[in-house]
């Protein structure tokens, strides 16, 4: 970049001085301004490097002031998620329902967290989801921590440091962000004991690995992919049976637990926790926030003896959950008790959508994006079918028909996609090919008209560039 072009770049301080500038800022710390000016002017800086041609910089970075601020007061922002992915990572995995949300603001300010309001004396964070668990699952006790990662830490720590855990190598599975099951036991002190092949393992691979140092059978639900072709595994009740009669507690990492039958609602194949329970066994471990459709946590459910030794254990003060994720967990557990949880939990009505209903929403974001487009207003919109996924590393392999809605512009879908994460209220949906997908499976009827004005906004612009 020239030295004509680096002198067209406006200092901060006469751009605080702008009154274009001083608008947008209005109500923002002045420390938060400058330092939003100085990432715009960098950024200018970049363009302009790249040779890009800026006729005005200070209107470039008074354009873009407004929404900068905006992510830089509220980092962590509400998107619209129209990727069709339910349980997407990236964009907070589980969308909370109503009554959880109400719990949670309920919960903000003071709140029992650990008080007994009827002894009037101090009691335990620990109790205000057990006995909702306990009903849900069947099992005697239950215990809540921050994630599933911290459940199976904790339970490893506290029945089998220094001694083995026995865990078929089929099973040894690798979760987001590179964390791995051997990583996890490692940390805990505990001495894994790899059994049986990648493909297959019999009761009898476990059998031969029991010795004087053996504290736990562990199972691993294979949660984020599967296995297919000349593959075998123990089943749970039979490491149960094999554990009872050898003395050695037995564990079963469900990973995304769910306590809700998908595959009696054909939509896909995964263990039903009450069900685990029910089979026996000492713990059962698994994640809030995926199927289950609540809060991050991880939750532990198992025999009461074994569950009050992990209450005891130090590492417990360290994984502890706060009282928002307490909130939020509890009021989505009393949802499950209603004849139908699917009408009530996001995730669950997702995942259920009936694909004719699913194409009524298509057509009614189609027609709400189309009545705010101003006349010549560039894009092409129509509904086409998608196809959908569970997400979260959970249902591997299942893909869900549904529909969505096809944008087409000029500008290409790219450059559509980068506009719409820039709205407002960030819209993301989908490349493919030459148009970006708005798949409506992951976007509830109330969000539909916010989802139309940010889109019909982004396509708006160019007719407001042209005048």
């Amino acid at each position: 970049m020239g030295e004509d072009a680096r002198r067209l770049i406006p200092a901060v301080g006469s751009l605080l001085a702008d009154p274009g500038v001083k608008e947008a800022a209005r109500g923002y710390p002045q420390l938060l301004v400058s330092r939003v000016l100085g990432e715009l002017a960098a950024r200018l800086r970049g363009e302009l490097e790249r040779g890009e041609r800026v006729a005005d910089p200070a209107a470039w970075i008074r354009d873009r002031l407004p929404a900068a601020l905006r992510r830089a007061r509220y980092p962590l922002r509400r998107v619209y998620n129209a990727t069709g992915v339910v349980l997407h990572t990236n964009l907070g995995r589980a969308p909370l329902a109503p009554a959880a949300l109400e719990a949670v603001a309920a919960a903000a300010g003071y709140c029992n967290l650990e008080f007994d309001l009827e002894a009037g004396e101090r009691g335990s964070r620990y109790v205000h989801a057990v006995e909702l668990l306990r009903l849900l699952t069947g099992a005697e006790d239950a215990l809540v921590v921050n994630n599933n990662a911290a459940a199976v830490l904790l339970c490893l720590a506290a029945l089998a440091r220094d001694r083995e855990v026995v865990v078929s190598r089929g099973e040894l599975v690798e979760i987001g962000g590179g964390f791995r099951i051997p990583d996890v036991m490692a940390q805990s002190g505990a001495r894994l004991v790899e059994v049986g092949t990648t493909n297959r393992t019999r009761v009898a691979d476990y059998e031969r690995a029991i010795g004087p140092e053996t504290a736990l059978l562990l199972k691993v639900h294979r949660s984020n992919f599967r296995m297919e072709g000349f593959v075998s595994e123990v089943g749970w009740p039979e490491l149960v049976e094999l554990g009872r009669c050898r003395g050695i507690p037995v564990m079963f990492d469900l990973g995304s637990g769910c306590l809700f039958d998908l595959a009696g609602a054909a939509v896909g194949e995964e263990p039903v926790v009450s069900r685990v329970v029910a089979q026996g066994g000492d713990l059962v471990t698994f994640s809030g926030d995926k199927l289950l459709g609540g809060p991050q946590a991880g939750i532990i459910v198992g025999r009461a003896e074994v569950l009050d030794r992990l209450r005891r254990h130090p590492l417990l003060r360290a994984l502890r959950v706060d009282k928002m994720t307490l909130a939020a967990l509890s009021a989505t557990l009393v949802l499950y008790l209603e004849p139908d949880p699917a009408a009530h939990i996001p995730v669950l009505a997702s995942l259920t959508a009936d694909p004719g209903r699913l194409r009524g929403r298509a057509e009614r974001l189609r027609r709400l994006i189309r009545r705010r487009l101003l006349p010549g207003a560039p894009g092409e919109l129509s509904v086409v079918s998608a196809r959908s996924t569970p997400g979260g590393g959970s249902l591997p392999g299942v893909e869900l028909p549904g529909y969505a809605v096809s944008v087409r512009s000029p500008q290409g879908a790219s450059r559509l996609a980068a506009a719409l994460r820039g709205a407002a209220v960030p819209v993301l949906g989908r490349v493919q090919g030459e148009q970006v997908l708005l798949d409506v499976r992951t976007l509830a009827d109330g969000e539909l008209p916010g989802v139309a004005d940010q889109v019909a906004s982004v396509l708006n612009a160019e007719v407001t560039r042209r005048r």
